[in-house]
């Protein structure tokens, strides 16, 4: 069980504090259960999740886990989709990003950016899975690592180029 205050991975909705937990007093909530009110570090909304629920919910990883994470990136393979169907693309990478790891979404962003860097048109539901996977991705990094979100790209590049 959480606590109030914690930072956590929210399934595929990336980091989130927990705000309370406490029975729910809404329509369709169960008298007595205790839920996690949860707010994602990106964008507005809020998540009401029972406690016992058996969703996908982790602990941010560490510092130490964080820097790993970012040694390894030039040897993670791009997930790369070869078929040219918008429908089986999709899919394919809904199906990556319930592997809920961080490897994962790395390679989710090089296997996108790889597709969409030989395209003249781009695709604007691969920018936002690629964005999404990001999102998720910078969201959890940046606790770990103490950074603002938007700063933790910059850090990437700075680590990876040595510097």
């Amino acid at each position: 069980m959480f606590n109030v205050g914690d930072k956590i991975v929210y399934g595929e909705n990336g980091v989130c504090t927990v705000e309370r937990i406490e029975p729910l007093d809404m329509a369709g909530a169960v008298k007595g259960k205790l839920y996690y009110r949860l707010s994602p570090l990106i964008g507005s909304s809020t998540f009401f999740v029972p406690v016992d629920s058996g969703a996908f919910m982790r602990p941010v990883i560490s510092r130490d886990e964080a820097e790993a994470l970012i040694d390894s990136i030039p040897e993670i393979e791009p997930a790369i989709c070869t078929d040219s169907r918008f429908n089986h693309v999709d899919a394919y990478y809904r199906d990556l990003f319930k592997q809920h790891t961080n490897e994962t979404l790395v390679s989710i962003v090089k296997g996108l950016r790889h597709r969409l860097a030989g395209k003249k048109t781009k695709s604007s539901r691969a920018e936002a899975t690629m964005r999404r996977a990001k999102d998720i991705l910078n969201s959890e990094l940046s606790v770990a690592l103490e950074l603002e979100v938007d700063e933790v790209e910059d850090y990437i590049l700075s680590r990876l180029s040595g510097g």
